[in-house]
């Protein structure tokens, strides 16, 4: 029997891949491509499981574990220093890292769970900051073209909680980010209401870096959005569900029944799906489906007990998804991903997508595996 996916996700569910890889040392990169290469098969790239539900049957292919760490510092000038993140290094130790230098650009995505490297996946967001407001490059391995690049913000695709790499997952795994961060005694002004409570400030001061990494961190803990070690929400994603983008109609009908309705960056507007979920009858403890509850602090989160599955998991998504479509017809759409198996590898070729700022980079030979 393979690696059990369940020992490498949050959600601690999901039966065995048939060839499991870690990635540890980035010298590694190039012989690990190769041996991937000589048996073509779906693959899935796995950073921390803080936002995978593997399915029970498990994962007929590859997946490749990024479990590289290290962090690179670059001094552009008085006031500028760059960052170079290995992708498996935990996002919440770059963003300790980086407030401990008395650099600001990420201090308020601390506390959020997984690896460095899929932070551009999901284009990781909280507080006003998104991780694709600091990067400036990231390098990648292209399996189209055989070869690793680099590629800048402009040419991933970003937007709320997306980006090519989550449209198009195991295309090109992420290896390092990097971003820039500006030297200050000062964190980024406080434009959420929550922050600037647990700080006791007005809200549009900038409070002073430390103080708003340690009040990101303490709000989060009092509003459920911590990942716990133990206890009966640790099993979990975090939030299941984006929050969705809205009609002016439909703003309208959110709007008549109490509802939030939040303008986005490109100016639409979007409903919040904690409050869809209570709107629709759920609260926290709720039993949504077998072993599956909401979380005892938080709606948006699922968690898993004894008695879950995989199967149980994505039929509590179903649910939650179709009463909420029925109390005011704004369809949902789930965050977690799902390791896929009906896509090959793709072949190298020299087809595919191009990118202005694209450079092949060479990496020598090892890797790590395990069945």
């Amino acid at each position: 029997m393979g690696e059990l996916l369940a020992d490498h996700t949050t959600l601690r569910l999901g039966g065995p891949a048939d060839r499991f890889l870690t990635h540890r040392d980035p010298a590694a990169w190039t012989d690990l491509t190769r041996v991937i290469h000589r048996s073509p098969a779906p693959l899935y790239v796995l950073g921390g499981g803080s936002n995978t539900i593997a399915a029970d049957t498990g994962f007929r292919g590859t997946v490749l574990r990024m479990a590289t760490h290290g962090i690179r510092a670059r001094i552009l000038d008085s006031e500028l220093v760059e960052l170079t993140v290995q992708a498996g290094h935990p996002l919440c130790d770059l963003v300790a890292f980086a407030v401990a230098e008395g650099l600001s650009g990420i201090e308020y995505l601390g506390g959020i769970p997984g690896t460095s490297g899929a932070a551009p996946v999901q284009n990781t967001g909280a507080y006003g900051q998104q991780i694709s407001d600091a990067l400036t490059r990231l390098t990648a391995h292209d399996w189209h073209r055989g070869h690793c690049v680099e590629l800048r913000p402009a040419d991933c695709g970003f937007g709320y909680r997306t980006s090519i790499f989550k449209d198009r997952p195991g295309r090109w795994p992420i290896l390092t980010i990097t971003v820039l961060l500006a030297r200050s005694s000062s964190a980024a002004p406080v434009s959420y209401p929550h922050l600037a409570g647990t700080l006791g400030i007005p809200m549009g001061v900038r409070p002073p870096l430390a103080e708003a990494a340690h009040g990101v961190l303490a709000d989060r803990s009092n509003r459920g959005l911590s990942l716990p070690a133990i206890g009966p929400d640790a099993r979990q994603v975090g939030s299941v569900f984006l929050n969705p983008a809205i009609t002016h109609n439909q703003a309208r009908a959110v709007r008549a029944v109490g509802g939030p309705v939040h303008r986005s960056e490109n100016s639409g507007l979007r409903a919040s799906a904690g409050w869809l979920l209570e709107n629709a009858g759920y609260s926290p403890g709720t039993q949504v489906a077998p072993g599956v509850y909401c979380s005892s602090r938080r709606t948006l989160t699922l968690t898993a007990h004894r008695g879950a599955t995989s199967t149980s998991f994505d039929a509590a998504l179903r649910t939650l998804t179709a009463c909420v479509f029925s109390a005011l017809a704004i369809r949902l759409t789930p965050e977690p991903r799902r390791p896929s198996s009906n896509s090959t590898l793709p072949s190298v070729r020299t087809a595919g997508a191009n990118f202005p700022n694209q450079q092949r980079i060479s990496r020598p030979p090892g890797y790590v595996e395990s069945s």
